[in-house]
This record gives C-alpha cells, structure tokens and sequence, in this order.
C-alpha cells in the first residue's frame, strides 16, 4: 500500500486521542488528583489535541468503586466538573470494555452527557458483544471505535473475518493495537494494510495504539500513519501500564501541522508528571517489560517481578521462556 503524505506535510485526517488518565490510570489505580486531571485537559486544549481519553465506563456491579480512583467509573458529573460545557475543540472519550461495562444502564444518551466518543475494547473472540455495545452507543448519538487487543496472538484468518464483520458494522473507527508491545514496524505496516483495506472498503477510519515494550511504540505510530491510520494514541511521558505508549511530546514533536504545540505539554510535564515519579509511581520501558514483549505475553509477570523489585532478569527470562514451551 502507497504511503500517504510527506515528511514535510501534514495531513488533516490526523487525530490525537490523549489516553493519559485512561491508561495511566492502570498503573496508579486511577487515583489522579482533580488538579491533575484539569491541568491535562487544558494543556490538550492548548497543544491542539483532538480528544482526552478520560478513563474507563466500568461496571460497579463487577469493580468496587471504593479500591479505584473515580476514573475507573467515569461517571458523567465527574467529567462535567472537568470540563464544563467543554466549549472547545477538544473532544472527550471513554473506554468501555466487553464484559465490564454495564452499557445498557451505564451508558446514556450522548445529549446529556459531556462525553462525544465511546471507545469498544475487545478481543477477536468477544466481537459479537463489541458489535452489540457498539450499536446501542451509536443509537445513543457517540462517535465510537473498536479496538481489537492483543491482535500480536490473532491468526489471519479470525483477524480477517473480524475486520469484516466490524466493516459492516455501524463502528466509526477501528484500532490495531498492539497490546504487548511485541510487535516490529514491517509487521505493523503489514497489519496496517489490512486494516486500510477494509477501511477502503466499508468507509472507516484506522487508529493505533502502541505499547512501549520494546521501545517501538513512536516508531509503530508512526509507520503506520505513514501508510495511512489516522487515530494516533499517546500518552503524556508514554505513561501507561507497563512499558506505557507512544509518548504525546514525542508525537507532538514529529506532526507538521501547526494546530499542534508541543510547549504546553513540556510544561505539564515539569509541574505534574515530575511529581507523580517523584512519588513512586512508575511506569516505563525496563528490561521485564522487553522480555515479555520479546515473547509476546501480557506484561502481568513483568509488573509483578518490577513490583517486587526482582533484577534477576536472566532467571525471569527462563521462567516466562518455560511458559510458552
């Protein structure tokens, strides 16, 4: 597939979905202080970022919303008090995943609520309920997108079917997401022609979200924006679960057109990310996180051995080696 724009250009198709406190949210139970999340949602206004990620639609039938900050829930008065009428540019999503979200309660009519894009997590296997989700939120009146999970353990042809059921459906947006991190920029590119394919074919739009194992994820991005994916995620210093996702400055830094401003991010950086590793929160690329994305597993050991501030990585090696033997 022929690649799309120049280095020296910008294209306007181009979207930055902001995913800070959504997958920053993973490594620090949600607990972000109101101050934080206000000063991130101007700083997204003020760099051009076209949507802020405020955390998850989880069901508080199945989580208890006394073990996790109030992002976990997103609870529509929460976000209000962010935001406003959000009289700006910047629009706002949430996530909902397949299995923990109570949509049909949980999910109410666009009209009353600051939210404008719901985004699906799914795996391959749970697409019939991501369709299902999907449709009653567009009836509701979202934007709304699938993302496909760890695509890196998806074999073509289930991933071939899935990208056609999703075409016929009512989806906006589909992502390729590699949740591992395992995945190298020409096997990206590959998965992103496939992507596109369908795109072209039902009238979609592609985004990405990458993860930062094998500190790939600003290289994946933006490969495959090159050939043509326009939903570009990141996170504010990469932050995320794990080895964390396509940093927002670095992304900031690389796309030409000149809505986007690099400088309010940096500052944010310095008055609230600083603060957050000064106290302990951490997240990032490390050695664990290189090896399970080596060998394509979930980082759940990755984090349990960093955790337990474990640096016998050889050993580490051998026993999530032994796991897919």
């Amino acid at each position: 597939m022929k690649k799309k724009g120049e280095l020296v250009s910008f294209r306007p198709d181009i979207k930055i979905v902001d995913c800070t406190i959504r997958d920053g949210g993973l490594v620090n139970n949600f607990e972000f202080t109101d101050d934080f999340v206000k000063e991130l949602y101007q700083t997204n206004i003020q760099c051009g970022i076209d949507y802020m990620e405020f955390g998850y639609k989880a069901s508080k039938k199945i989580f208890d919303v006394d073990k996790f900050g109030k992002w976990k829930f997103c609870n529509d008065d929460d976000i209000r008090a962010i935001v406003g009428d959000n009289d700006t540019g910047l629009k706002i999503s949430i996530m909902a995943d397949v299995g923990r979200t109570d949509f049909k309660n949980d999910i109410t009519d666009r009209i009353n609520s600051p939210v404008d894009m719901v985004r699906v997590a799914t795996y391959i296997n749970t697409i019939p309920a991501a369709l299902e989700m999907v449709e009653h939120c567009n009836k509701k009146g979202y934007e709304t997108t699938i993302n496909i999970m760890a695509v890196s353990k998806a074999n073509d042809p289930d991933l071939d079917d899935a990208l056609e059921l999703i075409g016929k459906s009512c989806v906006d947006t589909v992502y390729l997401v590699d949740s591992y991190g395992s995945l190298y920029p020409e096997q990206m590119r590959r998965l992103a022609g496939k992507y596109l394919e369908a795109a072209d074919k039902y009238n979609k739009k592609i985004g990405i979200h990458a993860h930062n194992n094998q500190q790939l994820a600003f290289a994946n991005t933006i490969e495959t924006l090159t050939m043509g994916v326009s939903y570009l995620d990141s996170t504010v210093s990469g932050m995320g679960r794990g080895a964390g996702n396509c940093p927002t400055e670095l992304l900031l830094g690389f796309l030409k057109n000149p809505k986007y401003d690099i400088a309010p991010v940096l500052k944010f950086i310095e008055t609230q990310i600083k603060k957050l590793k000064d106290d302990g929160v951490i997240w990032g690329y490390d050695i664990p996180y290189l090896l399970t994305g080596r060998l394509n597993q979930h980082p759940r050991d990755a984090i349990q051995f960093i955790a337990d501030k474990r640096t016998d990585y050889s050993s580490f090696y051998q026993y999530i080696f032994d796991k897919d033997i």
